[in-house]
């Protein structure tokens, strides 16, 4: 369905993400699959961006995935060799490092950084109608955090290579 790096993302994977970020409901447009996939295109850059800084090797990280493959299993609810436990752990293993790196590309940099942020909300006055950093602070974080990840997906996209079966995403469309 679509390549992220030379790395395969298949129909199952991605519908399975989607029915189970969208409440089970498998109809979908093929404008509300397009604009899925987007969002999970460039959450498996950041992930590849966080497997390059070497994340994934980190051994608070990997005690934190052992201690829920653990958990997991103990429930008894899905079997290592069943294909919805290795999408639940894969989903696991990759939502982490996406924390993880988003923590130190993202929300760190807005919250340790006054300056920065005083320098953004002067730059962007109009959109907080003029009004006092103080007065609209929490925007101002929220909107830095926004810029910051606009521009590290821009960066990632251009350094990444991303295709995409549109053909058999019109496929999984079903209205």
């Amino acid at each position: 369905m679509a390549y992220v790096n030379g790395k395969s993302i298949s129909s199952k994977e991605f519908m399975w993400v989607y029915k189970k970020n969208h409440g089970g409901v498998a109809n979908a447009t093929y404008a509300d699959l397009a604009s899925y996939l987007n969002l999970y295109i460039n959450f498996k850059l950041k992930v590849i961006d966080a497997r390059s800084m070497g994340l994934d090797v980190d051994t608070a990280y990997k005690a934190e995935i052992n201690g829920y493959e653990r958990a997991l299993r103990a429930q008894k609810k899905a079997s290592p060799k069943n294909l919805e436990y290795a999408y639940i752990m894969n989903e696991y293993r990759e939502g982490v490092l996406m924390f993880n790196i988003s923590e130190q590309k993202i929300w760190s940099k807005a919250q340790d950084n006054e300056s920065k942020l005083k320098e953004f909300h002067q730059a962007n006055a109009s959109n907080y109608g003029n009004k006092d950093f103080d007065e609209v602070r929490g925007q101002v974080i929220a909107d830095y955090q926004q810029s910051l990840e606009n521009q590290w997906i821009k960066t990632l996209r251009t350094k990444y290579t991303v295709k995409i079966n549109d053909d058999e995403l019109r496929h999984l469309a079903k209205l």
